[in-house]
């Protein structure tokens, strides 16, 4: 089989694994588009509380996220090698090790939620953000159990499933936001909370969904034969604490200085703030499609490593890298030619417009190194050689990110503008080292 024909199978196979991870990430942006319209439709000081309270969560969101995908190398090999069951084994485990880990994070965020006023945020926005913190706290651990076990579904290439429950859930986030915001249907009219509050249904409405097919479909009679067997999971857990916590790590700082980014925002005023919140939110259309084609890539680079294939796991990771890049020379096209567009969708405030557009170019930037390191760092995760990925974050979002972010929008007085344009350096720093870190790994499968 010639390279040509090799490449293309690989395109097509993470098209296949691809796609349905894509729709689901897509359904996500259309959650978050509506909610922040309609929240910016109810008014700038919703949108605005919204913005930081989000961002606050992100990183303990993220890090729920990333710890949760440790579960992907280990059952991706496993499917690799036809062991279905030992999958149930590991997702035992995997289980109990994400809802410990989200009981502590709600635990933090609590301590945390007595303290807000410390971070600088307008007087004015203080109720509106203490209210919707608590609802939005209430959600971490559906959240993990989810992610538990999509990424085991990930994992077995069964990347359908959490798209079905992904997109129902979001149909009925998006029907409650018009219900509950607004006051229809006879409920009465709630604003934000009411926006958080079907952000909570519908987040368990999606983990109970997944819960109740997995244990009835034929198509995990293995895994819950697995799952079901008595024994100590302490091997199991030290497993997945092993394989999860450096890309909960990496994942968690990568996305601390986002959401320092959005706490920087805060220090220019309310009209900086929602602008930095709507082209974040614009600008998720193209991370979650590389995050797409990332995971894609990591579900198949593990396959290979079940399998021992030095080759298959570069040959995925390239095909990863072109179809990422193809994306985001779209992503790119469109947010330079209808950013301004995009951004009259969320708000019709034209202060919060004016502030969005001076930040399109660097956006457009980042695109790129974006589907670089995501593809790369989701190539090393694949591998399970995931240590490597926290001083890639180290470096890349506080050793070098975080200084810049202030010195561009502070020392400079670039305000969210310099905020923006730190991510790309950080970015760019992250793409550099982990393509060389990925194939440091793969020749050093070679030789072994």
């Amino acid at each position: 089989m010639t390279i040509t024909e090799r490449m293309t199978g690989e395109y097509g196979k993470l098209l296949r694994l691809g796609f349905p991870v894509l729709v689901t990430q897509l359904g996500i942006i259309v959650v978050s588009f509506a909610d922040t319209m309609m929240v910016g439709a109810y008014g700038v000081n919703e949108l605005a509380a919204s913005a930081f309270v989000n961002s606050f969560f992100l990183i303990t969101v993220v890090m729920q996220i990333g710890f949760a995908q440790g579960l992907t190398p280990l059952a991706g090999a496993l499917f690799g090698r036809g062991d279905n069951r030992a999958i149930g084994r590991i997702l035992r485990g995997g289980m109990q090790m994400n809802v410990i880990v989200s009981l502590v994070f709600t635990t933090l965020m609590g301590i945390a939620y007595f303290h807000l006023e410390r971070f600088g945020q307008p007087d004015e926005l203080l109720p509106l953000i203490r209210d919707y913190y608590l609802i939005i706290l209430g959600t971490l651990l559906p959240m993990a159990i989810f992610g538990a076990l999509q990424q085991t579904c990930n994992g077995m290439n069964h990347t359908q499933l959490p798209m079905w429950m992904i997109l129902i859930a979001n149909v009925c986030n998006i029907f409650g936001n018009w219900v509950l915001i607004f006051g229809h249907f006879g409920f009465p009219e709630m604003g934000l909370v009411g926006a958080g509050i079907s952000t909570m249904i519908s987040r368990w409405i999606s983990t109970i969904g997944m819960v109740v097919w997995m244990m009835r479909s034929k198509r995990y009679a293995a895994l819950r034969e697995g799952y079901a067997e008595r024994g100590s999971r302490s091997a199991a857990r030290r497993e997945v604490w092993f394989t999860s916590y450096p890309v909960m790590i990496q994942t968690g700082v990568e996305c601390a200085m986002w959401s320092f980014g959005a706490i920087v925002c805060g220090w220019f005023g309310k009209i900086q703030l929602a602008a930095y919140q709507v082209v974040n939110t614009v600008g998720q259309l193209g991370f979650m499609t590389y995050i797409s084609f990332g995971t894609a890539t990591s579900i198949s680079v593990a396959n290979y490593m079940g399998q021992n294939d030095e080759g298959g796991v570069r040959r995925a990771t390239q095909a990863g890298l072109h179809l990422n890049l193809v994306l985001a020379t779209m992503a790119s096209l469109l947010f330079y030619f209808g950013g301004e567009w995009l951004l009259g969708c969320f708000t019709p405030e034209e202060d919060v417009i004016r502030s969005g557009v001076a930040l399109l170019l660097p956006l457009v930037i980042y695109q790129y190194m974006d589907a670089i390191q995501l593809t790369y760092c989701n190539g090393i995760r694949g591998t399970s050689h995931v240590k490597p990925l926290l001083w890639i974050s180290v470096v890349s979002y506080i050793v070098v990110g975080t200084p810049v972010l202030l010195w561009f929008a502070q020392g400079l007085n670039l305000g969210n503008v310099g905020v923006f344009y730190s991510f790309d350096v950080a970015l760019a720093v992250s793409s550099v080292i982990a393509t060389v870190v990925f194939y440091r790994i793969t020749r050093n499968m070679t030789n072994a």
